[in-house]
């Protein structure tokens, strides 16, 4: 078995490349980067009109470039350990696109669809793709690596066979439903994506004030709840707009305002969960949405039967999730070649 393992999440606006140590899952070292998939596939466009470097080419440059950096920041020789990859980078602006799994989609990882790129003297690591999962009508990159990891640790061993949603904020928010341990459909919330266009290309722009670090005031607390409780007694559509005539009317700050409005998005999300009482919820977030997330299941009356994960876990989890599919991955070739 191999000792070390390099883990890699790349989303369309992220880059994570950690090094791993596979017995215990622990984490030796890390390095983040906002040069995500979308960046590094339009500066692959812009520059592959000579021809002189493919898409994969193009791709393994950049990734050896972090591998260097991590290498030395780590002072840890990293040749020869394998990369295995989750997220965008096996869509259709990623490295190569790999097909999407079909539904149902086993949580223990043994379902799921990779490609190997083998090592080469030029990058002299072997590559892993994980592949996403999609349903009839939707598609999920990365959030199902983050669900078979989840449900590997130990400290979620009693999540395990029960009837659950998953709950994974974000730009693009996925609703995962779990049953007899698989995944037997999802949903995507483009809650993160509405309220980015909202506050920065709409006639909202000039209402709202965001990009705070801190934590919210009493009065954006309260801005928050009441956007989360309009969101329920009212059609979204005009409720976006009163976030213009909170500002016209001096009823909230442009601070205030803009936690009405993000209030709003996130109880528009949550809200039909009122009525699916069959499912237990989980609420996997990390740190920057978490405390919306839990105030907003709160509020609405969600809390009783919503079990929510730490961000450390959170973190955690893909890590698990990439080792528990390369493990998956490693048992099918050695039963093959045995």
């Amino acid at each position: 078995m191999k000792k070390y393992l390099l883990c890699c999440d790349w989303g369309t606006s992220s880059f994570r490349l950690r090094l791993v140590k596979m017995i215990d899952n622990q984490l030796i070292g890390e390095i983040l980067s906002p040069d995500g998939i979308a960046s590094i596939f339009n500066e692959w466009k812009t520059k592959s009109g000579s021809g002189k470097i493919t898409r994969d080419q193009f791709f393994k440059k950049f990734l050896k470039t972090q591998i260097d950096i991590l290498s030395r920041r780590l002072s840890f020789d990293l040749d020869g350990i394998t990369i295995i990859i989750s997220g965008m980078a096996s869509s259709s602006i990623g490295m190569e696109e790999i097909p999407y799994s079909d539904l149902p989609y086993a949580v223990d990882g043994s379902k799921a669809d990779v490609k190997s790129f083998e090592a080469h003297d030029d990058f002299r690591h072997e590559i892993i793709l994980i592949s996403g999962v999609k349903s009839d009508t939707d598609v999920m990159r990365g959030e199902e690596t983050q669900l078979v990891g989840l449900l590997n640790l130990k400290q979620l061993s009693p999540l395990k066979n029960k009837e659950a949603t998953f709950i994974f904020p974000g730009t693009h928010s996925k609703h995962i439903y779990v049953k007899r341990n698989q995944i037997d459909d999802f949903q995507t919330f483009m809650t993160g994506e509405i309220f980015k266009i909202m506050i920065n290309h709409s006639i909202l722009k000039d209402s709202v004030e965001s990009g705070k670090d801190v934590g919210f005031t009493t009065d954006e607390t309260a801005a928050f709840k009441k956007g989360i409780r309009q969101a329920g007694d009212s059609n979204l559509l005009n409720s976006l707009f009163k976030v213009r005539t909170n500002q016209l009317f001096d009823k909230m700050s442009k601070t205030e305002n803009a936690c009405y409005l993000s209030g709003l998005l996130i109880g528009n999300e949550l809200e039909y969960l009122k009525k699916d009482t069959d499912y237990n919820l989980v609420l996997c977030s990390g740190n920057n949405l978490y405390e919306l997330y839990k105030m907003a299941a709160d509020e609405i009356g969600l809390s009783e039967r919503t079990t929510t994960i730490s961000s450390v876990l959170i973190n955690l989890a893909t890590i698990a999730g990439q080792i528990k599919i390369y493990e998956n991955q490693t048992f099918k070739l050695n039963s093959i070649n045995s």
